[in-house]
């Protein structure tokens, strides 16, 4: 029987595993899927399947690149106990470097081959949560670039070379020394691990958020009792704070709050001998926004003592 396309992805969509293990176990029983299926488990290849449900919100943070590009992914698995797996580590450090040679959106990471393998990094993530046996996904990456200048980084609570928990970008153009704009640059991607701005200018703030933030003023203003040209002034005032210590360029510098960093970059020019402009940053933290399965441990206990 012809192993066609279509059985293959069929298979890959029912056990999880790799392209090239579902070809081999078809190639191995004639074209049957559930037979497939069943060579795929006696190899342990099809492991994957009963993961893929699980909460993955554990895992590692990469960055790879120097100069003027450089990428950052996130890769989760459901403990911290395989963060801690050298081989898991590995993975996490070939994904950052594959993600470089991309656009590094996340679609075109997940396809393109994984640096020092043969296979896709969905596929080799694949294979690898039929090895370590949990569930593990790419969930985020991204990639920045100037034509002129230095994308600088920093990793908060490393767990190794290129790995941890919190990974940041700052993307600076300049046609300066190249050592001290990075040194810079290295400086304020600490600043934004520690403040986790939401925009790099006011303009760059998500409409919503300020309209949200706005509302929340204007209610106080009006419980206040204040005149309405008043309860205005008020609002305003505010929302001049919010941007003050949301937006990255406006902040407080964290290493000279004298300055903010829109200020610190432009003293920097003097030692990088010519004009600064931020390009953009990424702040990757570990497992943001993904809700957690909380374990009752006291329930589990009893689960298995009436079960035993």
């Amino acid at each position: 029987m012809a192993i066609t396309a279509a059985l293959v992805k069929e298979l890959r969509e029912k056990s999880g595993a790799g392209m090239m293990d579902c070809k081999n176990a078809l190639n191995e029983t004639g074209g049957d899927v559930d037979a497939a299926m069943d060579w795929l488990r006696s190899k342990g290849i099809a492991k994957a399947e009963k993961k893929s449900g699980r909460v993955a919100a554990e895992g590692l943070i990469g960055i790879s690149g120097e100069g003027a590009s450089a990428a950052v992914v996130e890769v989760n698995s459901e403990t911290d106990f395989v963060a801690r797996n050298e081989q898991f580590q590995n993975l996490v450090r070939n994904v950052a470097t594959t993600a470089l040679g991309t656009d590094g959106s996340v679609e075109a990471v997940a396809a393109a081959p994984l640096a020092g393998g043969d296979k896709s990094v969905a596929d080799s993530i694949t294979d690898a949560i039929a090895t370590i046996g949990e569930n593990m996904n790419l969930r985020r990456a991204a990639k920045l670039e100037v034509s002129n200048g230095a994308v600088a980084s920093y990793m908060h609570n490393s767990a190794g070379d290129g790995i941890g928990k919190i990974g940041v970008l700052v993307a600076l153009e300049s046609t300066g020394d190249a050592a001290a704009l990075t040194a810079i640059g290295k400086q304020v991607a600490m600043h934004v691990a520690a403040t986790n701005p939401l925009a790099m200018t006011k303009d760059e703030v998500p409409a919503d958020v300020a309209e949200r933030e706005r509302a929340v003023y204007l209610e106080e203003a009006k419980e206040s009792g204040k005149p309405q040209e008043i309860a205005e002034k008020m609002v305003d005032g505010k929302m001049n704070k919010f941007y003050k210590e949301s937006v990255l360029l406006s902040q407080a510098f964290v290493i000279n709050p004298d300055l903010s960093v829109e200020k610190a970059l432009k003293e920097a020019e003097a030692s990088v001998g010519a004009p600064i402009t931020m390009k953009g940053f990424v702040r990757l933290a570990l497992g943001e926004g993904v809700e957690k399965e909380e374990e009752d441990f006291a329930a589990e206990v009893a689960a298995a003592v009436q079960g035993s």
